[in-house]
């Protein structure tokens, strides 16, 4: 689980992250702490290499829905610093989040990508929609 003292390093990930908004280190400031305490619906997920470096960080939460008869887990954000890749860290934050929506009785995980379909079929999901996305 991801905590405040971690701002400092989640922050490099988060702009790397991010491709259709520009992240403002204001924002993500004001924002990080309030994700934090919402540990009912929310979950912050860091890994840390065994130097105890931040190298990878999940976003993810949960909503009601009335076609699945109650919760569903969206993951909004996965993140693994490039240096790091292709040594099983997305899967273990994947695997974390998939655990923690199951013990909140979610009916299934999704997500969004369009850089990672690969990785995300092979950690077994469908493709299943088209996802639409409007700024307002």
């Amino acid at each position: 689980m991801a905590v405040d003292a971690d701002r400092d390093a989640l922050w490099p990930l988060v702009r790397e992250f991010a491709t259709s908004f520009v992240p403002r280190r204001a924002d993500f400031d004001a924002v990080l702490p309030r994700l934090l305490a919402r540990q009912d619906d929310t979950l912050v997920l860091v890994a840390e290499s065994a130097d105890g470096a931040v190298v990878g960080y999940l976003l993810a939460s949960t909503h009601l829905t009335f076609l699945a008869n109650g919760p569903v887990a969206w993951v909004e954000e996965v993140m693994v610093d490039a240096a790091h890749r292709h040594r099983g860290i997305g899967r273990l934050l994947m695997r974390e989040a998939e655990h923690w929506a199951a013990e909140r009785g979610a009916a299934y995980v999704s997500l969004a990508s369009r850089r990672a379909g690969a990785f995300y079929t092979a950690l077994g999901y469908d493709e299943s929609a088209v996802f639409f996305e409007r700024a307002v």
